[in-house]
């Protein structure tokens, strides 16, 4: 299926890009298309990732120190503000 993308901007917590993008590597996908896939899943109700992604995404958060879960979205702040 054929789409626009276009490029934006965006702030993202940096412990949470590194594992993103790392795990975009391992998959060999753009950094964009994971997102994408992220996305349309969790639009769905479903889960993006299997078992053993989850455990690729857990070994990732070990090597760079990320302890934020998703109870923690809606509380973050800019260590500036």
């Amino acid at each position: 299926m054929e789409v626009e993308r276009v490029q934006t901007g965006i702030r993202i917590e940096k412990r949470l890009l590194k594992v993103l993008k790392a795990l975009a590597e391992l998959k060999d996908l753009s950094l964009g298309d994971l997102l994408e896939g992220i996305v349309l899943h969790a639009f769905d109700g479903k889960t993006a990732f299997s078992k053993d992604t989850l455990a690729q995404i857990a070994d990732l958060r070990k090597i760079y120190h990320l302890p934020l879960r998703a109870g923690d979205s809606h509380k973050l702040k800019d260590k500036s503000a």
